[in-house]
């Protein structure tokens, strides 16, 4: 696994990582914007079975929505090192692995709230407990990003402060109005949402790194 992935060029895994971010953003749209919106309500697990039970569809849907974004980020992750490692390569290795662990934390979530492991509010815990990875892993890659010299510092920056607005809104959401969370996220989304169409459409920029 390890040698497969080290032999993809960088520019074949700036590729990935533009077009993952692409399906990934727009499936997040999807799924959180019409197929969960006001169906799962935070209670025990009776209700939570009973809110399967009625919409068992909908639910089967937004699960296999939900995998599959984080098979994306999986991918995103491991195309993420092939791009950073001619920069820093125990960077890159950090990055890949921070969100890797987002990625299994998250993914262990969803099951138990499938097989009724864990009610809502126990799989909200391992939401915020997966988001303390990837918050770390934005933290991690925008430095990685400002150090590289081959991608524009001003997309490293972008992702150091959407780090901490991730920690607003997930761990101090206290001191700002509740109103303002949403607004907040906005630019955390397009730092996010703009290493991807950069690495999509510069590609040529990155430097390969041989074996």
């Amino acid at each position: 696994m390890t040698n497969f992935i080290d032999s993809i060029s960088q520019r074949k895994a700036a590729i990935v990582v533009g077009i993952a971010f692409i399906t990934l953003f727009l499936l997040l749209i999807v799924i959180d914007d019409f197929v969960l919106s006001n169906f799962i309500v935070p209670g025990d697990s009776a209700k939570l079975a009973s809110d399967i039970m009625a919409n068992e569809m909908r639910f089967g849907i937004a699960v296999a929505g939900l995998l599959i974004i984080l098979t994306l980020d999986a991918v995103i992750a491991l195309a993420l090192y092939v791009v950073l490692k001619p920069a820093n390569k125990n960077l890159a290795s950090l990055t890949a692995v921070l969100r890797l662990l987002y990625v299994v934390t998250l993914a262990i979530g969803v099951f138990a709230l499938v097989f009724q492991v864990i009610d809502v509010y126990s799989y909200e815990t391992m939401r915020l407990n997966a988001f303390i990875f990837f918050t770390a892993h934005l933290f991690v890659l925008g430095y990685s990003i400002f150090k590289s010299g081959y991608i524009p510092k001003i997309l490293g920056v972008s992702l150091i402060i959407a780090s901490f607005i991730y920690i607003i809104v997930f761990y101090a959401n206290f001191l700002v109005p509740e109103a303002l969370l949403p607004i907040l996220m906005v630019p955390a989304a397009i730092a996010e949402f703009s290493i991807g169409i950069w690495l999509l459409l510069k590609r040529d920029k990155i430097p390969e790194m041989k074996l």
